[in-house]
């Protein structure tokens, strides 16, 4: 089954990092301060970051580098390069939920 990883730009200028089968209906769970403890203090304004996954250990994995090895600075260098990639997903999901 297919997983995401993704990230989200927060109004406190901060990044949050997670994964979910429906990338889309999470980040509304998020917005509606139901998600993780985090983004109910750190509201999230955009999925800035969106990598589709084989398999929910390959996201764990990852979402577990992000977090615990990178560096803001090299979460921002990550969002930079995939932007078009991102944006690309991001269009292909919507299409579907529509």
């Amino acid at each position: 089954m297919k997983y995401y990883l993704y990230i989200l730009l927060t109004n406190k200028n901060t990044y949050y990092c997670g994964i979910a089968k429906d990338p889309l209906k999470r980040f509304e769970l998020h917005s509606l301060g139901k998600g993780a403890k985090y983004t109910r203090i750190n509201k999230p304004l955009e999925i800035v970051f969106l990598e589709e996954m084989n398999s929910k250990e390959e996201a764990l994995k990852k979402e577990y580098k992000i977090k615990k090895t990178l560096t803001r600075k090299e979460k921002i260098n990550l969002i930079e390069e995939n932007k078009n990639k991102t944006k690309e997903l991001l269009e292909k999901l919507r299409a579907i939920k529509d």
